[in-house]
């Protein structure tokens, strides 16, 4: 009943024709020898991999869980064999350096990847998901052993990664962390550290899929000063270069709501042997590296449960027969009430895939574009999308995962009808790799108000350019006026918070999470009139006049949202108060 389609030809219509990456590509020298027909030829096999070999293990595995016994941990029966599979097909070295084994294929490629195959599967997707950014913090930030040790281990896949940084007493305040480390013996990859203290919220903290995991850890020298400032990062492999297991153990996994196939651990580090990675208390700076690469990763998985959601939600109701319209007997998709239903999905779901896709491709720019000026530009709007599109996508992926359950009534309450695993899925990505209200207030705190808003306005140039290109296009007035308005909003908001930031100081951390979410609809409102430009001259193919109807669709009944949100953000003398007694 619960089943998974790669959404191949709109993947194809972004990456081709909304954003003309095959064209960007021929520009770049990395990425001059790709072209749009092997860009296909790699997402129809990634597509084959996530339909046939992730999805039908993806409601079995919710139901069977991880086994636990004595410190080793049993992933649900068929993850082992997708891994090999997802090994045997370079999968993970997508888009890594070829210095270390890997394709050097584009992350917008690797965006497309990791939205197929946590939508597919997300319990599945949560081993695989932090090697990237173990590949990335090591190869910035590691030794020449480091990274002659494990780059290319990592990049295959033969090896599995995890990151140790939430504590009992700290989980996202960093700034309490108590694990310790103690200088060890000398050895091959250099001076070594003795580590000892306790983890929590361990993704893949143990597993059956891999040999050896290397662990990331977060911990205090003997002379660190407190807070996040005497943080360092060590790397901490499960099994030592002697073949000896290291003094790490899983002590347990949790019984979770959600995601029921990743093994969420429970981690002791006994006097573990580990290597520094990057300079002596600046471990946050390092783990940056990879806890940015796990926010993107993240915003694919809420992009991947609407997905999920909108095509189950939608080819149930094209079945379901029940009630009358217009006094005949038909399918529920003919109510007014469940269209507008898969409208919002499939329009919210299109706009997002645009806005993912090009995150990705700055990405690419801000790594591989030959004019170094242009890295830099592309590095500071990747720095400002990150947190919009982890918390945006997540709390759509959660919120349309609900509304789809409603499709099925009853029925969406049951286990076998697939939708109510996405609910429970969903719900973890707004929390994990730093909170939605977390990401709200380092894009607002952080990445605005910091310089001025200066980034921002270089972003909102960067979308006017829409303007522009639809100025003298009647059919797309619509779409330009309604992206001018929210330019304007956003422009307006900003410099309202930067006025008063001084006088009203913790105005910006009460509307946060407003102005975050006023401004992924901005993003969508450029989403929608790009999409809406490029397919609007080949409407007579139904399936161009339908991304028109649904970026028409988002601009009329979604885009609506952002006028509260904006109000909210202007309200400097709403009261917050205190929490009074009960």
């Amino acid at each position: 009943m619960w089943t998974y389609n790669a959404p191949l030809r709109d993947m194809h219509f972004v990456i081709e024709e909304v954003l003309q990456a095959p064209t960007a590509w021929a520009q770049t020298p990395a990425f001059e020898d790709l072209d749009a027909d092997t860009s296909r030829q790699i997402l129809e096999e990634a597509g084959k991999f996530a339909n046939g070999v992730l999805a039908p293990i993806n409601g079995a595995a919710d139901l069977e869980g991880c086994k636990w016994v004595d410190g080793n941990v049993t992933t649900p029966q068929g993850y082992p064999a997708a891994y090999k599979a997802y090994v045997e097909g370079g999968w993970p070295a997508l888009a890594c350096d070829p210095a270390y084994g890997g394709q050097g294929l584009p992350q917008l490629l690797n965006a497309a990847l990791n939205e197929m195959i946590a939508a597919a599967n997300h319990g599945w997707t949560m081993y695989p998901g932090l090697l990237h950014g173990a590949y990335d913090c090591i190869k910035a930030h590691g030794s020449d052993a480091l990274k002659t040790r494990y780059l290319e281990k990592l990049t295959s896949g033969e090896w599995l990664a995890t990151m140790n940084l939430s504590e009992p007493q700290a989980g996202s305040d960093l700034s309490q962390v108590r694990t310790k480390a103690e200088v060890g013996p000398r050895t091959d990859d250099g001076e070594s550290w003795l580590i000892t203290g306790s983890k929590i919220w361990i993704s893949g903290g143990d597993q059956d899929m891999t040999d050896n995991i290397v662990h990331l850890v977060l911990c205090r020298l003997p002379d660190a000063t407190a807070g996040n400032k005497g943080l360092s990062l060590m790397v901490a492999p499960k099994f030592l270069p002697d073949g000896s297991r290291n003094k790490i153990r899983c002590d347990g996994i949790e019984k979770k709501m959600g995601i029921k196939g990743s093994a969420t651990s429970a981690m002791s580090f006994e006097a573990a042997t580990g290597w520094l990675v990057g300079e002596p208390h600046k471990g946050l700076t390092a783990m940056f590296v990879m806890m940015n690469s796990a926010r993107l990763h993240v915003a694919m998985q809420g992009l991947g449960h609407l997905e999920m959601a909108q095509q189950n939600a939608h080819a149930y109701a094209s079945e379901r027969v029940q009630g009358k319209i217009n006094g005949q007997i038909g399918t529920i998709d003919q109510h007014p009430a469940v269209r507008r239903n898969l409208w919002s999905l499939r329009s919210l779901c299109e706009g997002e895939r645009v806005i993912a896709y090009w995150t990705a491709q700055l990405l690419d720019e801000a790594h591989s574009h030959p004019d170094a000026a242009q890295r830099a530009k592309a590095e500071d709007l990747v720095a400002l999308l990150t947190p919009v599109a982890k918390a945006f996508f997540t709390d759509n992926g959660n919120r349309g995962a609900n509304e789809a359950l409603q499709v099925w009534g009853g029925y969406g309450y049951v286990h076998e009808y697939g939708i109510e695993q996405t609910v429970r899925d969903s719900r973890v990505a707004m929390i994990y790799e730093g909170t939605n209200e977390i990401q709200a207030i380092d894009l607002l705190q952080r990445k605005i108000m910091a310089d001025g808003g200066a980034k921002l306005l270089d972003l909102l140039a960067v979308l006017e350019q829409e303007l522009e290109v639809g100025a003298g296009v009647p059919e797309l007035n619509e779409f330009t006026n309604a992206l001018r308005a929210q330019i304007a909003a956003t422009r307006e908001a900003v410099g309202a918070l930067l006025a008063a930031r001084e006088a009203a100081p913790d105005w910006s951390l009460r509307v946060a999470d407003d102005f975050l979410r006023g401004l992924g609809f901005t993003l969508l409102a450029w989403a929608w009139a790009r999409s809406a430009r490029v397919a609007l001259p080949q409407v007579a193919d139904a399936w161009y006049a339908d991304k028109v109807k649904a970026a028409r669709f988002g601009v009329q009944w979604l885009l609506p949202e952002a006028n509260y949100r904006w109000q909210r953000v202007m309200a400097r003398n709403a009261v917050l108060p205190e929490i009074g007694c009960n």
